[in-house]
C-alpha cells in the first residue's frame, strides 16, 4: 500500500500531482481568485472533480461557470482554459485516464 497526502486548505495556488500510474493519472488544484492554468490541449481523457467554489472553464468556444458538486469529462484534444474568476477559493481534483504517456507513446509508435 502506498499513502499520499494532499493538501487540505487553501492558502496559495496549487497544483498536487497524486497519483502517476499509466492507467491514470490524479491531481488536486486549488485556485484562488485570478488563478488558474494557461490555454492548452486536453493531453487526455479528463475528468474534473469539483469540490468547492466554481470552475471558470472554457472549452473551444463555449465558456462556462460550473459549480462544486459536478463532475465534468473533456475529451482527449479538446483546447481548454481552467480557471478562477470567482471570490471564493477553488478546489477540485482532476483524474487523467488514461495517463497522458499513454498517448504520447501512441502518437510515436512507428508503423
Amino acid at each position: 500500500m502506498k499513502k499520499t497526502q494532499f493538501t487540505l486548505e487553501y492558502k496559495t495556488k496549487t497544483i498536487e500531482k497524486l497519483i502517476g500510474d499509466p492507467d491514470i493519472m490524479i491531481n488536486h488544484f486549488m485556485f484562488g481568485h485570478g488563478e488558474g492554468l494557461p490555454v492548452h490541449n486536453s493531453n487526455s481523457n479528463v475528468y474534473m472533480i469539483i469540490l468547492k467554489g466554481k470552475l471558470s472553464l472554457k472549452l473551444d468556444a463555449l465558456d462556462e461557470i460550473h459549480d462544486a458538486g459536478e463532475i465534468l469529462t473533456i475529451p482527449f484534444g479538446v483546447k481548454m482554459h481552467v480557471r478562477n474568476e470567482h471570490d471564493e477559493p477553488l478546489e477540485m481534483f482532476v483524474l487523467k485516464a488514461p495517463h497522458p504517456d499513454q498517448y504520447l507513446k501512441q502518437n510515436t509508435e512507428v508503423i
